[in-house]
């Protein structure tokens, strides 16, 4: 066991773990932050994605120890003073989540693609979307909540 300072959510956190620990289970496990999924631990399906300096990735397989000073962003960081992101606000408008388990995933991977992109074409958002798995098929809800998403950054110049 070590001793790790991660930055999540713009807030400091010290935590023991094994270093191959998973960042999922640190998050989940010693933060309580629970909105991040375990789906398939293989880093397949994306229910697991978080930010990491902006880029989405699958904490499902990215070891603790490979963190260092870099900044994490789960779900939990995306709403700010109560607000929820552009990109969650989109998600509630037009109706997404079914069962909702894949959602913050989802919502994870488009936010990233939304702040490289602001006005991503189809072909753009399918690449992006592509590692996300919805069991639930909401693909065609979740295009559309995208490109909301995007008008909305838009208009309002920020998520």
């Amino acid at each position: 066991m070590e001793f790790f300072e991660i930055n999540v959510n713009n807030k400091i956190h010290q935590v023991e773990a094994d270093p191959s620990t998973p960042l999922l289970w640190i998050i989940r496990e010693n933060l309580s932050l629970v909105g991040t999924k375990y789906g398939c631990g293989i880093s397949q399906c994306g229910a697991c994605t978080v930010h990491l300096n902006g880029e989405a990735i699958r904490s499902c397989v990215y070891p603790v120890s490979a963190v260092g000073k870099q900044k994490i962003t789960t779900i939990e960081g995306l709403s700010k003073d109560g607000e929820y992101s552009y990109v969650q606000e989109a998600w509630i408008n037009e109706d997404v989540s079914q069962c909702g388990y894949c959602q913050a995933g989802q919502i994870m991977s488009a936010t990233a693609l939304l702040e490289k992109s602001s006005d991503p074409p189809d072909d753009e958002i399918d690449i992006a979307m592509s590692g996300n798995i919805c069991r639930c098929g909401t693909y065609t809800r979740i295009k559309k909540a995208i490109k909301s998403a995007s008008s909305n950054k838009k208009s309002n110049g920020n998520y």
